[in-house]
C-alpha cells in the first residue's frame, strides 16, 4: 500500500472523517491516512502520532516526500500525548490495533478529549472493549462498519459525545452492525461461534476445576447469545 491509494480498511476509516476536521491519527505508521486526507482536500491540518521510532521516522519521510510538512505534524509520543492543546484537534482516528489497546489509549488520554467531537476507531479484535469504554465515559456509537480485506474481517466504531444504553448483544456485536446484519457480519459471528464450540468441546475433556467450569459457562452463554443472531 502507498499513500496515493489507501487500503480498503483505511479508506473506510477516512470516510468517517468530516470535511474540514482537524485530525490526530494515533499509531499513524507511515502517515498514509492524514497524507491521503490532506491530498483529497478533506482536511487542511493533521497530527500523526507514533510511539515506535521506526514507523515515526517513516511517517516523517513520507510527509516530507509529499511536501506536506507544513500541514501534517508528526510526533513521537505515546497515545494521545501526541496531541497538544494548541493543535485544535477535533477528530481522532486510531486504527489497526486491538480493541483493549485502543480503549487503554483513550482511557490514559482522557484529558486530551475535552474539545474532541469525534473518535474513529478500527480495532483488529475485541471491539467490545471500545464500546465498554464509550458507555462508561459519556460517548455514544454514531456509526459502525464491518468489512473484509485480504481474508481478514475488520470493524470500525465511530463515537461522539453523548449518553446511550446498549444491551449485552449490542455491546458484543455492535448496535448498528446488528441492525444491518451484512454478509460479512454473519460470517464473522459464525466463525466466532464455531471457535467457541470447538473450545467448549476441548474443555469437556480437560478436567473439572472451578476455572474450567466458569470458562465453559461463559462460552455456552456466548454461543447462545450469538445463536439468536445467526438464526435470522
Amino acid at each position: 500500500m502507498n499513500s496515493e491509494k489507501l487500503s480498503k480498511r483505511l479508506e473506510a476509516v477516512a470516510s468517517f472523517v468530516e470535511q474540514g476536521a482537524i485530525l490526530a491519527d494515533i499509531g499513524s505508521d507511515h502517515a498514509y491516512l492524514p497524507c491521503n486526507l490532506v491530498k483529497a482536500g478533506k482536511i487542511s491540518k493533521a497530527i500523526a502520532g507514533e510511539v515506535v521510532k521506526g514507523p515515526y521516522e517513516s511517517a516523517v519521510r513520507n510527509v516530507r516526500k509529499k511536501g506536506l510538512s507544513d500541514v501534517i505534524t508528526v510526533r513521537l509520543a505515546n497515545g494521545l500525548e501526541a496531541i497538544q492543546e494548541f493543535d485544535g484537534v477535533d477528530t481522532i482516528s486510531i486504527a489497526g490495533m486491538g480493541g483493549p489497546l485502543i480503549a487503554s489509549i483513550l482511557k490514559s488520554g482522557m484529558d486530551k478529549l475535552q474539545n474532541v467531537k469525534r473518535i474513529i476507531t478500527q480495532p483488529n479484535i475485541h471491539s467490545l472493549s471500545i464500546r465498554e469504554w464509550a458507555v462508561q465515559n459519556g460517548w455514544k456509537i454514531i456509526d459502525e462498519q464491518i468489512l473484509k480485506e485480504d481474508n481478514k474481517i475488520y470493524e470500525i466504531v465511530v463515537l461522539e459525545k453523548g449518553q446511550a444504553e446498549y444491551d449485552e448483544l449490542e455491546m458484543v456485536v455492535g448496535p448498528i452492525l446488528l441492525k444491518q446484519k451484512s454478509e460479512v457480519f454473519i460470517e464473522k459471528w459464525k466463525q466466532e461461534s464455531d471457535e467457541w464450540k470447538r473450545i467448549l468441546a476441548a474443555l469437556d475433556n480437560a478436567g473439572d476445576t472451578n476455572e474450567i467450569e466458569e470458562r465453559k459457562k461463559q462460552l455456552q452463554k456466548n454461543i447462545e447469545l450469538i445463536g439468536g443472531v445467526l438464526k435470522h
